[in-house]
């Protein structure tokens, strides 16, 4: 049986590299700069904020799980 916790950690993984690609491919874009960096830059960002925040709430939820034994 898996338990909620595993469940978690998996997303927490997986959310984890997600804010490691975004993060990648802002660098990238503004390395490159030109027309693509200026109209996509602050979305780049926004993106990666929003992902991270998604990652810290899913490692909150899965450290609380796992001490509550769930």
């Amino acid at each position: 049986m898996v338990v909620m916790s595993e469940i978690f950690f998996f997303l927490t993984v997986i959310s984890c590299f997600v804010v490691l690609a975004v993060l990648i491919f802002g660098v990238v874009v503004f390395a490159r700069g030109g027309d693509f960096n200026r109209k996509w830059s602050n979305k780049i960002m926004r993106l990666r904020l929003v992902t991270q925040a998604i990652a810290v709430v899913l490692i909150l939820v899965t450290v609380v799980l796992a001490q509550s034994g769930y």
